[in-house]
């Protein structure tokens, strides 16, 4: 159905609705597994090891009345790597022209003091990294939370609606979610509090729900068909880096980048050739194993779901090359980002058309 006609069902009584739905929280809250979860496929990468995410991502859910942009975003965290400073840019841009924002908090590091604060990270005591929220009309000081400062600044700072996502429920007993789900609602006016299991689905079609309704009324951004704004070519970059991170171990999977160096479609081949980049030559040697029994498994388990992603049989090929503290590069970092990828690539093939006309 094309955004004209929409808009024209939109007239006979049955509303459409539209909007970009920014997900911030801390590492390993849950987000990406959520909009994997929401949007249906996977298209963005998932793994045990926090700081993951490091580009903000679109997915996008379409539904007969309504079609909601989700924007996954790197994890909130003190920014000290020029990469890491990259991340949370990524996570100011992500919040700019937003119809909606989503809290995302791991009830499993929740926990209630005694004093009746909640601490949101279990890195970190009462007085460190938290801010104490004033008391509002008709609470008791000692029953005021603690929650992230750096979660609290974004959701204050925003001007519309806010939805809190406590996630990981199917983790907590039962008897804690309650007294949360309490406590949660004391700290801040949110328009809703949804408990949800990202990795299970629990709770997902009611959090959807919410979402939906506080959305504004307006025609479909994307085609039905698109789930996601990012190109085939990062994606596939990102499934490398993920296996990658999830069979190494020490500092490789922070210092690990990953870009494509070469992409040839053929009727029967997918050829695609790919540059892991590390910050030492010992990690390289971690990341290539021993008679180079590492880099082989990354890319036998990257293939094969590359394989099922994108339905080609593919060859994919890796190399492994040391660029020292890129990570502390702006420009380095910026030339790592896809967008950035993107627009060279676009300039490159112009440049060739030019050429050969």
């Amino acid at each position: 159905m094309s955004g004209v006609e929409k808009t024209q069902k939109a007239k006979t009584g049955a509303v459409h609705k539209s909007g970009f739905v920014a997900i911030v929280g801390r590492p390993n809250a849950g987000k990406s597994t959520l909009v994997n979860r929401l949007v249906g496929q996977k298209i963005a990468i998932v793994t045990s090891k926090p700081q993951t995410t490091r580009n903000r991502i679109q997915g996008i859910v379409s539904r007969e009345n309504a079609q909601v942009v989700l924007i996954d975003t790197p994890g909130l965290h003190d920014a000290k790597t020029a990469l890491n400073k990259q991340m949370m840019r990524e996570v100011a841009a992500a919040l700019e022209g937003i119809d909606l924002l989503v809290l995302m908090v791991d009830a499993t590091t929740a926990t209630i003091l005694k004093s009746g604060f909640v601490s949101t990270n279990p890195e970190t005591g009462l007085n460190s990294g938290f801010v104490s929220l004033p008391a509002q009309a008709g609470t008791d000081p000692e029953t005021r939370l603690q929650l992230d400062r750096l979660l609290m600044d974004k959701s204050k700072r925003f001007a519309g609606k806010t939805i809190l996502v406590l996630n990981k429920i199917d983790k907590l007993p039962r008897p804690k979610l309650a007294p949360l789900l309490e406590a949660f609602g004391k700290a801040q006016e949110f328009a809703a509090i949804v408990p949800i299991s990202a990795m299970k689905g629990e709770g997902c079609d009611a959090l959807m729900d919410e979402v939906i309704k506080l959305l504004p009324e307006g025609v479909a951004y994307f085609p039905e068909d698109q789930v996601t704004d990012q190109p085939e070519r990062f994606l596939a970059s990102e499934i490398v880096r993920e296996k990658a991170i999830a069979l190494t171990y020490h500092e490789v999977p922070h210092a690990l980048a990953v870009t494509v160096e070469k992409w040839e479609e053929t009727a029967k081949l997918l050829r695609i050739e790919m540059t892991l980049m590390v910050e030492r030559a010992s990690q390289k040697k971690i990341l290539i194993g021993r008679k180079g029994d590492m880099l082989k498994k990354i890319g036998t388990q990257a293939r094969v779901e590359l394989e099922e992603i994108l339905n080609s049989k593919i060859y994919l090929g890796l190399f492994v090359k040391v660029a020292e503290n890129w990570r502390e590069n702006p420009m380095a970092v910026r030339e790592l980002d896809w967008h950035t990828q993107m627009e060279a690539l676009g300039a490159d093939e112009s440049e060739q058309g030019g050429r050969s006309g």
